[in-house]
C-alpha cells in the first residue's frame, strides 16, 4: 500500500488538506474528543521532547507548532478582510465553537498595534493543579500567527497569567515585533 502521507506531504511537512475529512471519517465518533486525551497527547509530546532537548528548546518547539497552527488556522478558517472590530468579534465566536477558549481582548493599541488578551476554559491549561509556571507555549504561537496573518505584522505573544500559575484566565501581551 502506497503512504499517502509521504507522498503529499514530502517528508513531515504540514499542508492543512491533509488533516482529512474527520466527519466522514468519525462517523460513529464524530468530531469531537475530550480534552484530556488532547491533553494526554500534547503533555507527553512536551515531556518527550523536554527529556530529549531541554524544557526551554521544547517549549520553544511547542510555539513555532503553534504559530504554524496558527497562521494555517487563520488562513483556512478565519476571514482576514474583515475590520479589525469585525474580525476579532468572528475569531472570539469561532474560538468559542471550536471549544478552543473564550477569548476576550482586554487592550488594543491601534498605532503600535500592541495587544492584551485573555482566553477563558483554555483548551490547553484550565484546571490544572497549579505548579507556579506558565504553560501556554503552543498558544502563544497560535496567537502570534493568527495576529500575524491577519495584520501582516510580525507579533511576539507572551503569556503572562496562566492558570497553572494560579489564575484563573490565561493572560497574553502581543507585541509587534
Amino acid at each position: 500500500m502506497q503512504n499517502i502521507f509521504a507522498e503529499s506531504l514530502g517528508h513531515n511537512t504540514f499542508r492543512w488538506g491533509n488533516l482529512g475529512d474527520v466527519k466522514e471519517g468519525r462517523g460513529d465518533l464524530g468530531e469531537e474528543m475530550p480534552v484530556l486525551i488532547y491533553r494526554l497527547m500534547q503533555y507527553t509530546m512536551l515531556d518527550v521532547l523536554s527529556k530529549q532537548f531541554g524544557a526551554e528548546q521544547a517549549n520553544e518547539f511547542f510555539r513555532k507548532a503553534g504559530y504554524l497552527a496558527g497562521t494555517e488556522f487563520a488562513k483556512n478558517v478565519l476571514d482576514l478582510t474583515l475590520d479589525f472590530d469585525n474580525f476579532i468579534a468572528s475569531l472570539q465566536k469561532t474560538l468559542q465553537e471550536l471549544k478552543i477558549g473564550i477569548l476576550r481582548m482586554e487592550v488594543f493599541n491601534p498605532d503600535s498595534g500592541n495587544i492584551v488578551l485573555t482566553v477563558g476554559q483554555d483548551l490547553d491549561c484550565s484546571g490544572l493543579p497549579v505548579t507556579n509556571e506558565n504553560v501556554c507555549n503552543y498558544d502563544e504561537g497560535f496567537i502570534s500567527g493568527i495576529l500575524e496573518s491577519y495584520t501582516g505584522r510580525k507579533y511576539n505573544v507572551r503569556e503572562v497569567d496562566c492558570w497553572a500559575n494560579g489564575d484563573r484566565v490565561c493572560r497574553f501581551n502581543g507585541n509587534v515585533c
